[in-house]
């Protein structure tokens, strides 16, 4: 089995992560409407010592129900591609990808409360886009286009062209993604060679290609003939049978 298919092969964790992932997500929001709503408040607050720590809370905590079904259907589709499509390095993605955008955030940021998971989702729509592209491999790039064509418009949303959206933490999340899919560079699949790409083809050994002269014409070989050899009678066999009768 080629690398490239251990790779591209579908096992439990595929969907498994990403459901437990996007649950995780909706306890936690059910804990601060039901028990705790101070939840709310533990963001991330840009250029406070403060507001550091919501670099990882953020991604989990959400201002209302319509908040966090805009981003777990999202978080749950590109979460499957990366597991089954990137499984080697899709932790890494997961994990640093909501530290650096976090901490772009922190930095660019309003002073205001930042929450919530649609950074990781600019994480994973950039990093799975960009790395497509980069790999060259046919299934990466189809999948880069199917992408782009299912959330090609939220490149609007890394402006702030609507009031009390954390377009800085989409922003961060986009730089964020275009940055890993340069730093994993040699972590993906790589596109299918065929024989004649080999380093060390040679074509007077291709047996297609002894068909043809240095013209390109046909040229019919003929098979060497094979001689119907009897056996000699030094390498005769024989064998006897002895039969006997069964008495009644």
């Amino acid at each position: 089995m080629s690398q490239n298919q251990q790779q591209f092969k579908y096992s439990t964790g595929v969907v498994a992560y990403p459901v437990f992932f996007v649950l995780f997500i909706w306890v936690v929001f059910w804990l601060q409407v039901r028990f705790f709503p101070v939840i709310k408040t533990f963001g991330v607050y840009p250029q406070k010592l403060e507001g550091l720590s919501g670099i990882l809370f953020s991604p989990f905590i959400h201002a209302d129900i319509q908040h966090l079904y805009h981003n777990s259907i999202p978080l749950f589709i590109l979460s499957v591609a990366l597991f089954y499509f990137y499984r080697k390095i899709s932790w890494k993605v997961i994990f640093y990808g909501i530290l650096l955008s976090g901490l772009i955030t922190w930095i660019i940021g309003r002073p205001s409360n930042h929450i919530g998971a649609s950074g990781l989702v600019y994480v994973l729509v950039s990093f799975i886009f960009f790395k497509g592209i980069f790999a060259k491999h046919y299934r990466l790039v189809a999948l880069s286009l199917i992408i782009i064509f299912l959330y090609g418009s939220m490149i609007w949303y890394v402006f702030p062209v609507k009031e009390g959206m954390s377009w800085e933490g989409h922003l961060g999340g986009l730089i964020s993604g275009l940055f890993f899919a340069i730093v994993f560079r040699k972590s993906v699949a790589k596109p299918e060679r065929y024989v004649w790409q080999q380093p060390d083809y040679n074509e007077d050994d291709d047996p297609f290609l002894k068909h043809f002269d240095e013209n390109g014409n046909f040229i019919e070989i003929s098979e060497p003939e094979i001689e119907d050899e009897m056996p000699s009678e030094e390498n005769t066999l024989n064998i006897t049978y002895t039969f006997k009768e069964k008495k009644d």
